[in-house]
């Protein structure tokens, strides 16, 4: 039996807010974790989902999730090869917050884009 290592763990990023939220702060992941919060998707499903995005920034997202651990990729042994997208527990755990978010910049968004055009003297 292996004994659990007392060591401490050695960030790349010693910040952990901006450690998060430079990976899933990002144009496109919280569409993506949106997308995927009450059902299992395929890529092309999540790219018409999405819509604006192009397939090699989807394809590239999809990845930083699943290294990330929001999501998990499963791939079946058919012809054609099939590729699911889902949440896992860590992902379904940050949907939460994101709603907030989501419901907070829904909610100011006009008064965001006021103040912008205030300050563009539009």
């Amino acid at each position: 039996m292996s004994e659990k290592s007392t060591q401490p763990i050695e960030f790349d990023q010693p910040c952990p807010i901006r450690d998060v939220l430079d990976r899933i702060g990002d144009q496109w992941s919280l569409l993506i974790l949106e997308s995927l919060k009450d059902r299992i998707l395929r890529f092309n499903e999540l790219h018409r989902e999405i819509g604006d995005i192009s397939r090699q920034v989807l394809s590239r997202t999809l990845k930083r999730l699943e290294n990330d651990g929001y999501i998990s990729r499963t791939l079946y042994p058919e012809v054609p090869p099939r590729v699911d997208y889902a949440l896992t527990e860590l992902g379904r755990s940050f949907l939460v917050p994101m709603q907030q978010l989501v419901q907070w910049a829904d909610s100011n968004h006009e008064a965001i884009y006021l103040a912008r055009k205030q300050a563009a003297g539009v």
